[in-house]
């Protein structure tokens, strides 16, 4: 096998996962390099008709706004919802998570394809960055190693549906979530060395190929 992570297509027995990270701005090497780092098959998302050859799509963090803006210049916006539609996941870390949610506080309507709502920049300006171990829920296992997580200008889910799921929590403040086939981060997984958040993405990439 040319990768260690494969699934079953239903039809030809196995195929390679390939994922997506969008390239318009942001860290996305970052995510690639965890992507690499796992053996899984990473392509840089720079046009809308790439989305039709991979298996899941990760946003990374970034400048939300100007990533709204390019996502509305190169005709995005529409083709990630069709994404999403057709059940294959996606993964929003930080600027990438405010732009699933279905509302930002004081700037109303996102893409709405996960069911919570965010408050931008709620931890503090790029000075205030910081670190902190949680502990997650992955796979219905809870405890364990806590995973150092990176807070860079971070969002805080304020609201979740009843749908989505809670995977992590700062304190009291979700800060990993889920809801079907959408994985929302608060921080920066990519920022370490642990994969696990990524490795949790890929098993959803996997079920789905399996699904389908």
């Amino acid at each position: 096998m040319s990768r260690k992570w494969q699934a079953g297509d239903g039809k030809t027995g196995m195929k390679d996962i390939i994922v997506g990270v969008l390239a318009l701005q942001g860290d996305f090497r970052e995510h690639i390099n965890i992507l690499k780092k796992l053996d899984i098959g990473a392509v840089e998302i720079k046009f809308p008709y790439q989305l039709d050859s991979i298996d899941g799509l990760i946003i990374p963090g970034g400048e939300s706004t100007t990533i709204k803006k390019l996502f509305d210049r190169y005709g995005f916006r529409d083709r990630i919802s069709e994404f999403c539609r057709s059940g294959r996941p996606l993964f929003g870390t930080c600027a990438g998570l405010i732009l699933l949610a279905g509302d930002v506080s004081g700037e109303g309507r996102q893409m709405g394809l996960i069911d919570i709502d965010v408050e931008r920049n709620a931890y503090g300006r790029q000075i205030e960055s910081f670190e902190h171990g949680i502990s997650l829920n992955l796979n219905h296992k809870k405890g364990g190693r806590k995973f150092n997580s990176v807070f860079i200008r971070a969002p805080k889910i304020i609201r979740t549906g009843k749908n989505v799921k809670v995977l992590g929590k700062y304190e009291d403040q979700i800060v990993l979530a889920r809801e079907n086939n959408i994985l929302v981060c608060a921080f920066h997984p990519e920022l370490t060395e642990d994969t696990r958040v990524h490795e949790y993405f890929i098993n959803m990439v996997k079920d789905n190929l399996k699904e389908h």
